[in-house]
């Protein structure tokens, strides 16, 4: 199949590079548009109870804590000219048609609303736009319209609505740093890696087909579905990546034939016949991997998977048939502009990875066992993970959003990101709404409950409530439950749990909301639905391995040995991200790990690790299959893989790693964890742990039940 691929490209090139510079420019215009139909939340399950009540909230209150204004003043915020300035910030904002529910302290008088040491006040103010999109848009002028520096007062703009916008500008910015140090030092490392300037010019072109190309079908999906921004790191990171590791080994197979003897077109159809099998079926093994992202119900997940499967299809498809098509018409120019003394990979055997796999097979004990243990090592801090949600310390201290969180967690009691919110689906005797919040108030863990029928604490009502129109409307009532528990703690997510127990009021329906369960629920959406993505992952994994390899020990050996180098690389981001070393050098605050980016990272480096297993494992079949006993095709293929997979991880890391550059945490911790989780496993877990269990194995690690073995032979995807 792939052979006769190889001569479709060769006699057609000319109009397959026609048809992929029309795909590459109408990509590039569809695709820039793709960037205002994205979104940047999605991480909440939109059938869980909190998103329920989010939604009813917002359906019959209007939001209300969208935007917070901090207003401070040195001489105190009571003092009659910074009074004056509060009450005029209120009245303004209150006349904008942007807003909605303006709520001050100087209206209301409210306790939780003013500082403790009477330094500073808050407004609070919903968004009157319901579109995400439009949101956004409006949250740069808000803050550009009412932020001043004094006298009287000063004036922050926070809220959850400028979080969002901050961190959208943010990784907008960050993106373009990170391409403008991944893109050239990629550039300048294939150069070396190739030893001449067009081969690594055409990588490129690979990686540009992959990235545009992801964007456009992004474009069509955002105006189908909700996608989020947040794809779009995924898709440069891994475009470029996926480019260069198809490219290596493409460029590397095609050299190879010319080595050989073969002419120019000869080499790539022998290339495509060869490395383009071990593409496609790479690619397959990558895009199962996302496919698992999909079971989720959070958009934010399902976006990297629209992204993910996206970019390594058409990687995939740029790599076997338009890089070729290039190598045809090129030909010996493919090699031009050669870099003095640099020989660059050929698809030859490499001196050092041959005497790593020889040692590994004649001393496996001795050269596993510390693998092993540093692994594992690696991997303990993973037992003391602990998980939270977003919030603007994800961002740099010094950005304003981030100054106003501070401020509410530590002059305001943390505001109400601790708190729980109470909402009814129907109308309430103020009777039965009085005996409710009395049994929320008397919850352990319950600190206040707030409503239109007054203030509860510890079972009992402590001061009633003169008319307000945040708790109270004709269909519904809205309760503040307030705790000081943490909300990322495991206690606050018992309290939810307890508060939710409680009857709700007869008649209606109390639906319970906020961070903290939105936090909890979240939990309970990924971790319902977390066997059936693992089932999927390995199920999907052991089919495709099996029909390669032929072996029924093969998928379980690359399984058990990708877990192994995946535990090592969540253990190490829970040691830096939530244990806080190189919290410094990073510029990071720790906090406990988003589940959602820990999911992630785990089902794109198990794609990825996947991907280098079937480098490797194909070329030690090749070998095999040629009449090589099972260690010498060991030997043999690592030797002749080992650099090829080493440079193609190295490379790849590099546009992971430049994330890192970023002041946003989460995407600092997506690139460092890809990062390394590539370089541990193309170095660690490829160039010692495989020739050692390969060793340990022995002619078992090809085994095949008979019936299996007949399928195999019928329906078999193996090297030819």
């Amino acid at each position: 199949m792939f052979e006769k691929l190889g001569g479709l490209v060769v006699r057609h090139a000319r109009l397959v590079l026609i048809a992929g510079v029309l795909a590459l420019i109408g990509g590039g215009l569809l695709g820039a548009t793709a960037f205002g139909k994205m979104q940047s939340g999605g991480q909440t399950d939109p059938g869980a109870e909190s998103s329920l009540a989010a939604s009813r909230l917002a359906a019959e209150f209007g939001a209300d804590s969208d935007y917070v204004f901090l207003v401070t003043a040195d001489g105190g915020i009571d003092a009659p000219e910074a009074a004056a300035a509060g009450r005029a910030l209120a009245a303004r904002l209150a006349a904008d048609d942007r807003l909605v529910n303006v709520v001050s302290y100087w209206d209301t008088g409210a306790p939780a609303m003013r500082a403790a040491d009477g330094g500073a006040a808050v407004v609070l103010a919903g968004n009157a736009a319901t579109d995400p999109a439009e949101q956004d848009r409006v949250a740069a002028k808000i803050v550009a319209t009412y932020q001043a520096d004094g006298p009287p007062v000063r004036v922050l703009v926070g809220g959850g609505s400028a979080v969002f916008h901050a961190v959208s500008e943010q990784i907008g910015g960050d993106l373009a740093l990170a391409e403008a140090i991944a893109v050239p030092l990629i550039l300048i490392l294939l150069v070396l890696a190739y030893g001449n300037v067009v081969a690594a010019l055409l990588t490129l072109v690979v990686g540009g087909i992959a990235i545009l190309g992801t964007f456009a079908e992004l474009s069509i999906l955002g105006s189908i579905t909700d996608v989020s921004i947040y794809a779009v790191n995924l898709t440069t990171g891994l475009g470029l990546g996926l480019a260069v590791d198809y490219g290596l080994l493409m460029v590397a197979r095609f050299r190879e034939h010319r080595a050989a003897g073969r002419s120019p077109d000869e080499a790539v159809v022998g290339a495509v016949a060869t490395a383009g099998r071990t593409i496609a079926f790479s690619a397959a093994t990558v895009v199962a991997a996302l496919a698992a992202l999909v079971i989720f119900p959070q958009y934010f997940l399902r976006s990297f998977a629209y992204g993910g499967i996206g970019v390594v299809a058409i990687a995939a498809v740029a790599g076997v048939v338009v890089l070729p098509a290039l190598l045809a018409l090129l030909g010996e120019r493919a090699d031009a502009w050669k870099v003095p003394g640099v020989r660059g990979i050929r698809g030859a055997a490499a001196p050092f990875w041959q005497r790593l796999a020889g040692f590994a097979l004649r001393r496996p004990v001795l050269a596993g066992l510390p693998v092993l243990a540093l692994l594992l090592l690696a991997a303990a801090p993973l037992l003391d993970v602990r998980f939270g949600t977003p919030d603007d310390r994800v961002l740099p201290a010094s950005t304003e959003v981030r100054q106003v969180g501070d401020a509410m967690r530590a002059d305001f009691g943390g505001g109400d990101l601790n708190s729980l919110t109470v909402v009814t689906t129907g109308a309430v005797a103020p009777d039965v709404l009085a005996g409710y919040a009395t049994a929320l108030s008397a919850v352990p863990g319950v600190t206040q409950v707030d409503s239109a029928a007054g203030t509860f604490a510890d079972g009992a009502l402590r001061a009633s409530s003169p008319a307000d129109a945040r708790f109270a409307r004709p269909e519904a009532q809205r309760l503040t439950v307030r705790t000081e528990l943490d909300r990322e703690t495991p206690q606050a997510r018992e309290l939810v749990d307890r508060v939710r127990a409680v009857p709700g009021p007869a008649g209606s329906t109390a639906l319970v909301g906020g961070q903290v369960a939105e936090l909890r629920d979240s939990l309970a959406s990924i971790g319902s639905r977390l066997p059936y993505a693992v089932g999927w992952i390995v199920l999907s994994t052991f089919v495709l391995l099996f029909l390669f390899t032929g072996s029924v020990v093969q998928p379980l050996r690359a399984l058990l040995s990708n877990a192994l180098s995946l535990a090592a690389t969540l253990g190490l981001m829970v040691w830096v991200f939530q244990q806080g070393h190189f919290a410094g050098l990073l510029g990071f605050t720790p906090a406990p790990l988003d589940v959602s980016m820990l999911l992630l990272l785990f089902c794109i480096t198990f794609g990825l690790s996947m991907d280098y297993e079937v480098f490797v494992i194909s070329r030690i079949m090749e070998l095999r299959d040629s009449g090589l006993g099972d260690e010498e095709a060991v030997v043999e293929g690592l030797a002749r893989t080992g650099r090829l997979v080493t440079t193609a991880a190295a490379l790849i890391s590099i546009s992971f790693l430049a994330f890192v550059v970023s002041d946003v945490r989460f995407i600092q911790f997506f690139g460092l964890g890809a990062g390394l989780a590539i370089l541990i496993d193309a170095t660690l877990v490829r160039g010692v742990l495989v020739p050692v269990t390969m060793r340990l194995l022995g002619r078992a690690a090809w085994y095949a039940p008979q019936p299996l073995r007949r399928a195999h032979r019928r329906f078999g995807l193996a090297e030819a």
